[in-house]
């Protein structure tokens, strides 16, 4: 059997291939210039001082149909916490929450967060105040499984320092 690709499936496959990656990098662009301002009245920049921590929320946001890094970070994050921090998650001191955010019924912690598209948040809560960030390294380490927990459960530790 022989299969016969000819140079415009090529070229459509191309360009597909190229408006993928842009939407990727735009939403990458997008979403880190918040990282170090202000959202939504919630302050996103004091996530590492000093100071008991109430609670750390660790946000999963996702549209309806996911592809798979999407799924894989929302995994990878809550199997962070349940095995590295099995404590704190069964006592509520860090809670995992994954949000749909393209459901009505999620509109006010989207506007809270500030979340566009699939994202991860944390919120280090400290005297009942947020304070959230997003954490976009987790996407550059979704490929691989230990190097991302590695890296989120040091986050998390220093968070709880």
């Amino acid at each position: 059997m022989d299969i016969k690709i000819n140079k415009r499936t090529i070229k459509i496959a191309g360009i597909v291939a190229v408006g993928i990656v842009a939407i990727f990098v735009l939403q990458l662009l997008l979403t880190s210039g918040r990282n170090n301002s202000e959202v939504n009245g919630v302050n996103s920049t004091n996530t590492q001082s000093s100071g008991n921590v109430d609670k750390i929320q660790v946000v999963h946001f996702h549209a309806t149909q996911q592809c798979w890094s999407c799924i894989t970070v929302g995994e990878y994050a809550e199997k962070t916490i349940k095995e590295k921090f099995p404590e704190e998650y069964a006592s509520g001191k860090i809670e995992y929450l994954n949000i749909n955010g393209e459901l009505s019924e999620n509109s006010a912690i989207v506007k809270k967060y500030g979340a566009s598209g699939s994202s991860l948040f944390v919120n280090i809560i400290r005297d009942g105040k947020d304070n959230i960030s997003e954490d976009v390294q987790v996407w550059r380490l979704v490929s691989n499984e230990q190097s991302f927990i590695n890296y989120f459960e040091g986050t998390l530790k220093g968070y709880l320092k």
